[in-house]
């Protein structure tokens, strides 16, 4: 069966990087509207966060918005299929960068300096690993969950790597994204805008408590990293806009802030980015499922071993 999976997942892919952008998107819009009528699930998933996330907002509006959703997440991962495979000077056409010279800023060739990007499922989100204005300056690195079909795994990775970042598996290769942190100057993207786990810190997000991964914060604060946000908005048919923000501050008076100010700040500027369009955000996910107990947070920043990154 994985085979079979495999080869199919093959064909669909060049399928689909054989049309135009726009087609592209289409096609995926489409797929994502038979999707909220098959999958009621995920249907029901993203009618109650929206719910509870917009009790202002009526019934209908809570519909049009779901819709808008999935219509949304089949038009994001058709896209990333075909956006992976063009160039950048093709890309350039449909994607606009702001704010990334924020994340360069000055930086000591001697000295390597990393940074630390939060980053959450906004539109296209494969997308921020195309942003990297200054491949002469810093290497873009993110981390992922191998999924559970090796053959299928393989494939993504292979079509994601096109990209030129660095993919750590999370479970298996954070001494290599720590080494490549302190060693070389890179610009980790960690997903910091789903579930947190039993390690995540009990936060507001819509004024509900949920479990937020502590990692952007941990990470900066451990290695002494600049921190920022980064949302990608779709601005049109097949046309993004990626924003960068910041930076959140990581110190005050000299003395680190506690990790749950920080990851409260990157709470507050996701739910900005969210309002300023709803259907953009992975809203089938269950963001608020109970929320774990905070991790012990001065043991892992005193030690000088791994921090357990729990990234969703």
């Amino acid at each position: 069966m994985d085979a079979i999976l495999t080869w199919l997942v093959k064909v669909l892919l060049r399928l689909l990087q054989a049309l135009p952008l726009r087609c592209v998107a289409r096609l995926g819009r489409f797929g994502g509207t038979l999707a909220y009528w098959l999958d009621a699930r995920h249907r029901r998933v993203a009618i109650k966060n929206l719910s509870h996330a917009f009790p202002e907002k009526s019934r209908s509006e809570i519909l049009m918005l779901a819709r808008e959703n999935f219509r949304r997440i089949g038009e994001n991962f058709t896209c990333a299929a075909k956006t992976a495979v063009m160039s950048g000077a093709e890309l350039d056409k449909h994607l606009e960068c702001h704010g990334v010279e924020k994340i360069f800023g000055p930086s000591d060739a001697q000295t390597p300096t990393s940074r630390i990007v939060a980053i959450g499922h906004f539109g296209n989100f494969e997308l921020y690993a195309r942003a990297n204005t200054r491949p002469d300056l810093f290497q873009f690195a993110t981390t992922y969950r191998a999924l559970r079909q090796p053959a299928l795994n393989q494939l993504w990775q292979l079509l994601r790597e096109r990209s030129g970042c660095l993919y750590f598996e999370r479970r298996l290769e954070g001494d290599a994204m720590r080494a490549a942190l302190q060693n070389q100057r890179i610009i980790l993207g960690l997903l910091a805008d789903q579930h947190g786990g039993a390690r995540g810190l009990r936060l507001e997000f819509f004024g509900r408590p949920c479990s937020t991964s502590p990692a952007p914060a941990l990470m900066a604060l451990r290695y002494r990293l600049p921190l920022f946000t980064a949302f990608i908005y779709r601005t049109s048919l097949a046309q993004w806009r990626l924003e960068v923000h910041g930076p959140v501050p990581t110190h005050e008076n000299g003395r680190p802030r506690p990790p749950e100010k920080i990851m409260a700040d990157i709470n507050s500027a996701f739910e900005t980015a969210v309002r300023r369009d709803p259907a953009n955000w992975f809203w089938v996910h269950d963001r608020w499922k109970s929320a774990g107990r905070p991790p012990r947070l001065t043991d892992k920043l005193g030690k000088s071993g791994p921090i357990p990154i729990k990234t969703p």
